[in-house]
């Protein structure tokens, strides 16, 4: 069927096409099937319905008009087409059978290649999560997250990296272990995230510093020039899979196992690490709630890693409140520099960066065992760390001469004090990032929570618990009335909620 094209300005983040219902009817499909586009040149698109095309017309999605050509055609023929055999895999799935390494890979080719609908991808995720994986089938599914995107292949062996499972606001410790780690001679292809739920992900932090949207090429010319990088993985075409995976658990909220370990150790094994540290932050409100739940998943992911070639050993970590003081892009960066520059700032951070750090540099053979964390810190303290982040700013283009003075926090605060005298003895994790959040973290640069006072830490009646700064005055509202709502932390003799009897009427 022949039909006129009318270009929606529209990303709908898969080749999708809207027909009018007579026309689909005709053609024989309904929202979901698949067409081909053909003449100008071959397009495999999800049909949507709809009104509002008219008959003899079909809107077509922008990623379909950039596929057809520069400009899109005037006309195309349709025809419509079977569905990809990996449906028939993932039904599999949902019945408890177990997949083959090539059903994996024809699962994952379709989702890169957007050749799934968001039923059918959600249909896979959601059945990894009740069923889950065999270690072979993680292994498979690893792979084909590694082979369906772009590689690194570096010249030069052995290649670092660290990651972070997240849960835990505040964890800026990738700029400090980073230019750590480089300042040891060593290469470190960071790649990372922008904040999905949290207040800022370490590539919103970077951003704060220097461009970070870099190809697979700049990353290794960057890396092989000054050691180094902290780039946005999204930028790259790098186990693309990934972030379509988690397009599909967002809203679930879930985040199946076999995924979460594919997913760590794929981006891993597509910059060619050798040896990987991986951050586990474990305690209430996190990911990770208990030691044991910890163990498990290390071992599960150092038992990857050795399927793949890559030597990874985890850390647990204390994730039961914020990593130093501050949660929001230009604060934590403030604080970090801060560290960097003058060796000043929360023990935490310091500890954190510099005990992950040893463990890269023992596991490596730079330091010897029990030594790493030693090393790490003189590196730190003398400023060789602070003079890698400069290079590393400056190759990403970035200013190398900025410091923390220069970083400046939203222009507009306000202040949640406390309601009586005593110690901190609880902190929620989960309500310092909403109020984060509202703020305008991470969108806005400017905006974040400054804690005034941590658990185990006295403080007065009438004294500030956290420092809220925002960009925009609205938002900063709207923040301390969330915070004001629920406080975030439990000051020893507060009252939690007044209970009333009820009355009888």
């Amino acid at each position: 069927m022949e039909l006129k094209v009318q270009p929606l300005r529209i990303k709908a983040g898969k080749y999708k096409i809207v027909l009018n219902p007579e026309d689909a009817k005709e053609l024989g499909v309904r929202s979901g099937d698949r067409v081909q586009l053909k003449d100008h040149s071959y397009l495999t698109a999800i049909v949507e319905t709809g009104d509002m095309i008219a008959k003899g017309d079909v809107g077509v999605y922008q990623e379909c008009c950039e596929r057809l050509g520069k400009v899109c055609p005037l006309v195309i023929n349709i025809v419509p087409t079977s569905k990809p055999s990996s449906i028939s895999f993932i039904k599999k799935m949902m019945d408890n059978q177990k997949l083959t390494q090539e059903e994996i890979y024809q699962i994952i080719q379709d989702i890169v290649r957007e050749n799934l609908t968001d039923i059918e991808m959600a249909a896979f995720v959601t059945t990894s999560y009740i069923h889950g994986m065999s270690a072979d089938e993680i292994e498979w599914l690893t792979r084909a997250m590694i082979d369906t995107g772009e590689k690194i292949e570096f010249d030069t062996h052995p290649i670092v990296d660290k990651h972070s499972i997240g849960g835990v606001p505040g964890n800026k410790i990738s700029l400090l272990v980073v230019p750590i780690i480089a300042a040891n001679d060593l290469l470190i292809p960071k790649t990372s995230s922008r904040a999905i739920t949290g207040a800022a992900g370490t590539a919103d932090l970077m951003g704060v510093l220097a461009p970070v949207e870099l190809s697979a090429d700049e990353i290794k010319y960057i890396t092989e020039r000054v050691g180094g990088v902290i780039a946005w993985g999204g930028a790259t075409n790098i186990a693309p899979a990934d972030d379509k995976l988690i397009r599909s658990e967002y809203p679930l909220s879930i985040d199946p196992r076999s995924q979460l370990l594919a997913s760590i150790i794929a981006k891993k094994g597509a910059v060619g690490a050798d040896y990987v540290v991986i951050d586990l932050p474990t305690g209430i409100g996190t990911k990770i709630p208990t030691a044991d739940e910890g163990k498990r998943l290390a071992r599960d992911l150092i038992e990857l890693g050795e399927r793949l070639g890559i030597s990874v050993e985890c850390a647990m970590t204390y994730g039961a409140s914020p990593v130093g003081r501050t949660v929001g892009p230009a604060i934590e960066v403030r604080e970090a520099l801060k560290v960097l520059e003058t060796m000043q700032g929360p023990n935490s951070l310091i500890e954190k960066s510099t005990g992950l750090a040893g463990i890269l540099l023992e596991m490596v053979g730079v330091a010897t065992r029990g030594h790493g964390k030693e090393l790490a810190m003189e590196t730190l303290r003398s400023g060789k760390a602070l003079t890698k982040l400069k290079e590393i700013i400056e190759a990403q283009g970035g200013n190398p001469n900025i410091t923390h003075t220069d970083i400046k926090p939203g222009e507009y605060r306000g202040e949640l004090l406390s309601p009586v005298d005593g110690y901190v003895i609880e902190f929620d994790n989960k309500r310092i990032v909403e109020i984060a959040r509202a703020a305008g973290s991470p969108i806005d640069i400017g905006a974040g929570v400054w804690i005034n006072k941590k658990k185990g830490e006295l403080v007065k009646k009438g004294e500030p618990l956290i420092t809220i700064f925002a960009d925009k005055d609205w938002k900063l509202t709207n923040a301390l009335k969330s915070a004001e709502k629920e406080y975030p932390m439990i000051v020893e003799g507060m009252v939690l909620e007044h209970i009333r009897p009820l009355q009888v009427l």
